[in-house]
């Protein structure tokens, strides 16, 4: 949704769901873990009362365990931190994210390797989804890193019922890289809001990644 009319959300977020998506992306910047500074939990509680919609927030910020309980209380569905900043309290902040009725999630900017998510995978207490980002996080309309596919790669090798998800430059161009390696679950922007027919480019991708299911 960081690519939609922010003073329209909750039409564009009709607008998006009547086109085919199954999830709506928020992505939370607090302007320091990125440059950019996006929207907070006011903005999620408000969306809330327009949607019943799965709102798969990606918190890219600094102290993710300040925001687990407002953004519960808010009515975000998905919570996916960055394992960049939770290296010291990842366990705990998985515990919070659950007891708050959010499904975890960890993120992976593209210069952290994959390893270091597999413990949080691994844990008695796990995280449920693995965002691999395929472009530096903080801004869209990034270009596509076809490099990061090996990450995916190698999580869904160890991992082969892991909810994998990809962030960054994702389109018709890209759709089949990524799907491909064995993501299944697609973030996509600009290359949906800027499209002449979204809900076309929307089944495109999901038609893409059904074909490739097989293939893992």
């Amino acid at each position: 949704m960081l690519s939609s009319d922010f003073a329209n959300l909750a039409s564009e977020a009709k607008r998006m769901l009547d086109f085919g998506a199954d999830w709506l992306h928020m992505d939370i910047m607090d302007g320091h873990f990125v440059p950019n500074l996006t929207i907070g939990a006011p903005v999620i509680e408000s969306l809330r009362k327009h949607t019943k919609a799965y709102l798969d927030c990606h918190l890219m910020v600094t102290n993710p365990i300040d925001y687990v309980e407002p953004m519960g209380k808010a009515g975000a569905s998905g919570f996916t931190f960055h394992v960049e900043v939770s290296k010291e309290n990842w366990q705990e902040l998985i515990g919070r994210i659950k007891s708050k009725g959010m499904r975890p999630g960890v993120a992976l900017k593209p210069g952290t390797p994959i390893e270091e998510v597999y413990p949080l995978i691994d844990s008695e207490n796990p995280v449920e989804m693995v965002l691999v980002m395929t472009v530096e996080p903080g801004f869209g309309g990034q270009k596509f890193m076809p490099e990061m596919m090996d990450k995916v790669r190698a999580l869904r090798k160890k991992y082969p019922s892991l909810d994998i998800e990809v962030d960054g430059g994702l389109g018709p161009s890209t759709i089949d890289m990524a799907a491909s390696a064995g993501a299944n679950c697609i973030v996509a922007g600009s290359s949906v809001f800027g499209a002449p027919e979204p809900a076309a480019v929307i089944s495109l991708m999901r038609t893409s990644v059904s074909g490739n299911q097989e293939k893992w």
